[in-house]
């Protein structure tokens, strides 16, 4: 006993049955949802990257601002020793003045040194470059070209 469908007498050669019609169209659709549903978790996935990226930039950022931040209560400290040493060197030309002044210049060095690695820490913010990268391979995965994005 054949399970194949009746196709009749008028189902010729070039023609198609309404059963292999219907087979299409289910395939199609199924086709269109799992394209969907693959495009629906390509998006999350790059929005879950952006958020991680974005998070680590700003702690980033953050660490190099507050590495700034010493550095500009350093550099008070530079001005306020340095005032200080300038009067009290005057004051007294000997002993008291050059002990101020020495502190000023630790005062400077700890400054300095807050500020270099506060700019290199800010540098090195290169905000989302894997969110950017897959981004830009995304119309090409769409028309069906992924090969151009293993180049």
């Amino acid at each position: 006993m054949s399970h194949a469908p009746d196709l009749g007498p008028t189902a010729g050669a070039g023609q198609r049955s309404s059963y292999e019609a219907t087979g299409e169209r289910t395939s199609i659709g199924q086709l269109f949802s799992s394209v969907t549903e693959d495009l629906s978790t390509l998006v999350r996935q790059e929005i879950a990257l952006a958020k991680a990226e974005a998070t680590q930039s700003a702690t980033r950022a953050g660490k190099g601002a507050g590495l700034l931040a010493g550095a500009g209560v350093s550099g008070h400290f530079v001005l306020l020793f340095l005032s200080i040493a300038l009067w009290w060197g005057l004051g007294n030309a000997i002993g008291r003045g050059w002990s101020a002044l020495v502190v000023a210049v630790v005062w400077a060095v700890i400054a300095a040194v807050l500020a270099l690695r506060g700019r290199s820490e800010l540098r090195a913010v290169r905000g989302l470059p894997q969110t950017t990268s897959t981004l830009q391979q995304v119309p090409s995965a769409l028309k069906g070209h992924e090969e151009e994005n293993h180049r």
